[in-house]
């Protein structure tokens, strides 16, 4: 299992950052177009963000996007892997 108990909090924003648009992050690394390195970057470049309550209540509100708030860090790498880009 993936999984970053030293930052759960920030891996399940990555989560849910990435299940609005379609993706599924585990399912990416075992199916080896996302590296676990790429993901821990992911995971890192949360945990170092200051907007982790905008984002609970943003991701509290969605279902699905095709584009995540211009505040998250991730938003560059995690549009260029989804689906609908």
């Amino acid at each position: 299992m993936i999984g970053y108990v030293e930052a759960p909090k920030a891996w399940g924003l990555t989560r849910g950052m990435a299940r609005v648009l379609g993706l599924n992050l585990t399912r990416a690394v075992l199916d080896g177009w996302l590296t676990r390195d790429d993901l821990a970057v992911l995971v890192d470049r949360c945990q170092t963000c200051d907007r982790s309550c905008d984002c609970t209540v943003w991701l509290s509100r969605m279902v699905s996007c095709e584009a995540l708030p211009t505040y998250c860090p991730n938003k560059p790498a995690l549009e260029s892997l989804s689906p609908e880009h």
